[in-house]
Formats: structure tokens, sequence, C-alpha cells
């Protein structure tokens, strides 16, 4: 029988008349890039990222060298200053009981986000950890992680921080700054951790089927080998988008539960507590400045985590961005 039936010829040109150019090489000396260099890489083309992170390193350098952006002492108050209007030196003012105004705010940052930034580790610590276990190991225990986890989740946050703080308020008042930061970050970290669980197991679920993880079993990879090393590494990526994004939340819940009067105590500088003081000033609609610049600082802080987070999802997930 033909090797090639009439009709079936196929023409290839010679080699010499084609010759790989250098679009079309393959650099096979260079080991391929990690996911992390490329959303870096894509990272670092979003405005958005450069946006959020001017924004909170400016926020770093307040919370660490206050005395760059104020020597006005927050803590002294003085009623003869009582509500007065901006000077040399005090450019927004001074609240009803006569302390700067904006002294207070760049003060007030540290305790604000020390609260966020301990609370999101602390859920992120646990929402990685029982996650992984559950989506890798499945049958009883990701039955029992998943059902504690769907309690928890179903308890609404704030009220339940508030219930908690009420608790803890009546039991110890005096707790001092790191004593009422430990307090909101340890109630915030308890029923705050469900949904990173979920998002952990979903992910690891995802990966422990791919070829990679089935490569380093057959070459003797132990189960708990390849967790920590080859499947917990590949699912962060959605658990540290949304840790981001909810890093703005604790802050705003911090501010809001020293808003109620159950968060920091009173004598601790935070923006919770300055936009509590200044209610009353907004009612009346004089002094404005009062609460509008530690709500201000507080706004910018929070959209600054959430453009971040934006922008660090689109780098990971380049698909999910473009839908």
């Amino acid at each position: 029988m033909p090797d090639v039936y009439p009709g079936q010829e196929r023409w290839t040109a010679p080699v010499a008349e084609t010759p790989l150019k250098a679009v079309d090489a393959v650099d096979t000396d260079t080991a391929p890039e990690s996911q992390w260099k490329e959303a870096w890489k894509r990272l670092r083309k979003n405005p958005l990222f450069w946006v959020s992170s001017f924004l909170l390193a400016l926020l770093a350098v307040v919370i660490a060298v206050p005395s760059l952006f104020t020597s006005a002492d927050p803590t002294f108050c003085t009623l003869s200053d009582s509500l007065a209007s901006a000077r040399s030196g005090h450019p927004f003012g001074f609240d009803k009981q006569g302390c700067d105004v904006w002294a207070r705010t760049v003060h007030g940052a540290r305790a604000s986000v020390f609260v966020g930034v301990l609370t999101t580790l602390l859920v992120a610590a646990i929402g990685i950890v029982t996650g992984a276990i559950a989506g890798f190991y499945g049958t009883f225990v990701d039955s029992l992680i998943s059902r504690v986890g769907d309690i928890f989740f179903a308890i609404p946050l704030l009220l339940a921080a508030i219930v908690v703080l009420s608790i803890v308020n009546n039991l110890y008042p005096e707790r001092g700054f790191w004593g009422g930061c430990l307090a909101i970050v340890g109630v915030l970290g308890l029923f705050a951790w469900p949904q990173l669980t979920r998002q952990m197991r979903a992910s690891v679920l995802q990966i422990k089927h791919l070829e990679y993880v089935d490569a380093a079993k057959a070459i003797g990879a132990t189960p708990r080998v390849n967790l920590v090393r080859h499947i917990v590494p590949n699912a962060l990526a959605p658990v540290i988008v949304t840790a981001m994004i909810t890093l703005g939340v604790f802050i705003t819940t911090e501010a809001t539960l020293s808003f109620l009067g159950l968060g920091l105590p009173s004598s601790i500088v935070s923006w919770g507590n300055d936009i509590a003081a200044a209610q009353n000033l907004v009612r009346a609609g004089d002094n404005l400045s009062v609460m509008f610049v530690p709500a201000g600082a507080l706004a910018l802080t929070v959209l600054a985590f959430i453009l971040l987070g934006d922008a660090v999802r689109d780098a990971l997930d380049p698909k999910a961005g473009k839908s």
C-alpha cells in the first residue's frame, strides 16, 4: 500500500528556509518563574498598588515616628482651649476637652491599626491551619471543622463582639493599652476565622489533586510534607487577598466598638474614641473638624487596604480582574 494517497501530499519547507527566530526561541536553561514572581510583575504595573502602597507607607511612618507630623502631646488638654479654632502648630484646632485634634489623630493611628493588623494575623493563622487540615484530610476532621465553622459563621461579628466585650469590660475595667488591644483582637479573632477557613479549604481541595502533587507523592513525599511544601503555599492566594480586605474591616470594627464605648478604654488615644467624643458636636453642627479629621484618617486607611487587596487579587488571578 502506498504511504501517501493522491491528494494527501504534505509539503514542508526546508529548515534552511525557515530559520528559528529569536521570538520563537525557548530558553531552556532558565528556571520557570514562580506564581509569586509572576504576580509581582503584574502587581507593579497596577496603579492601584502604588497608590495604596504610598498611603500605607505614609501610615507606617505616622505610626513609627509621630513626632515628624506633630510636636503636641495628644494627652495634654487645657480647658481654656476648648473648641478653639486652628492656630500655628494646631492646624485643626482643639476638641471639647482642649486637646489638639491633629495630635490625637496622628497618635490614634497606632491603636486602631495595631488592632486591625493583629486581628488579621490571628484570623489568617487560624483560617489557614483549620482550612488546610479540613481540605487535605477530609472525612471526620473535615466535617467537624466545617460544622464548628458554620456555627461561628452564623453569629454576627459585631453583635458577638459587643456581648463578649461587655462581659470583659465588667470583669477587667482597667486593661491599659495592650490589654485593651488584645481583648478586641481575641474577640474578633474568635468569631471571624470561618470565612478564611472556608476559602483555604476550597483552595486546598482544588489543588491537592493536581499533577505536581501526585508527582511529589510518587517520588516519596509524605502527606505532611506534601501539604506543607506543595499545597499550602499554592493555596494561599485567595486567603491573602481576603485577609488584606478584611484588615480594613477590622479597623472599622474596632472604631465602631470604641464609638459604642466597648472597645479601647477612653483613656487610650484612638480614632474610635475621638469620633465618639465628637458626636454631640456634629449633631449641633459646630466644630465638625473635631470628628471629620479622625474619621477621614480612618476612611483613608480602610480605603488603602481595600485598594491593595484589589490590586493583589488582580495580580494573583488576572482572569478575575478581566471579568
